[in-house]
């Protein structure tokens, strides 16, 4: 298998993060051999930290959730990595409290600024956090996937909710509190003082295909993924927008 169909541990991924992990996999090797200062905001019960921190990095994640953490200990202590991980119950308000500026050379920001109260404010916070020429990797939920996943359901009333509203939510029902297209994203990241250098999309195909489908599909269908992940029109209708930006 590619390198880049693996997790920088090693891993096979799957296609639902196969994008994200092949920026990740580029990203760490500009700096091959480096131990690497990694945080991950929001990052929960590990499933980015244990497999870098199997790299050999020092993660710290910061979380709100005494469950999850809970459950990235045990995940940690399983892969002989809890040395490498550094859990801190807390949330992005309080962020610099927690994360001395200027400190991380990657820091992760995954499903974060769709439940922030202000997505531009913790991204700033983020972008304290990093040292100069550090990334930060971006991924939110994409507007255009939900609007497609309400009308191929039947639900046209909601997608066309969530075609109109700013945040693109279909209803009060709807669980996310907003959801981003491209260009949403991208200018947030510059408010931020962040160059972007990537715009991939995630899980292009991959929850769009019957379970038994790609189930079955293996490396044809993370093949794909990537394939389509880095191409226009597609990344533009993935459930979720991926962007690796840099602090200059």
């Amino acid at each position: 298998m590619p390198p880049d169909r693996r997790s920088p541990g090693g891993e096979a991924v799957s296609a639902r993060t196969a994008a994200v992990w092949s920026v990740l996999h580029d990203e760490l090797a500009r700096r091959p051999g480096a131990v690497l200062s990694i945080v991950d905001v929001g990052g929960g019960t590990g499933g980015f930290a244990v497999p870098l921190a199997e790299l050999g990095h020092a993660v710290t994640v910061v979380d709100p959730s005494p469950d999850a953490l809970a459950t990235l200990d045990r995940r940690a202590q399983a892969s002989d990595v809890a040395g490498r991980i550094r859990a801190i119950q807390g949330d992005t308000d309080t962020l610099l409290d927690l994360i001395a500026p200027d400190s991380a050379d990657l820091v992760l920001c995954h499903s974060l600024l769709e439940v922030v109260d202000s997505p531009v404010h913790t991204l700033r916070l983020v972008a304290a956090v990093l040292r100069g020429g550090g990334s930060l990797s971006i991924l939110v939920a994409n507007r255009a996937a939900a609007v497609l996943a309400r009308t191929v359901g039947g639900h046209f009333a909601d997608a066309q909710r969530a075609l109109a509203d700013p945040a693109g939510r279909w209803g009060e029902d709807d669980g996310a509190i907003r959801r981003y297209d491209a260009d949403q994203l991208l200018t947030m990241v510059a408010a931020a003082g962040l160059s972007a250098e990537q715009f991939h999309g995630v899980r292009v195909v991959a929850d769009l295909l019957p379970g038994a489908v790609a189930d079955g599909a293996g490396e044809s269908l993370v093949g794909m993924e990537l394939a389509l992940s880095g191409t226009s029109p597609y990344r533009e209708i993935a459930t979720q927008l991926h962007v690796l930006a840099r602090k200059v």
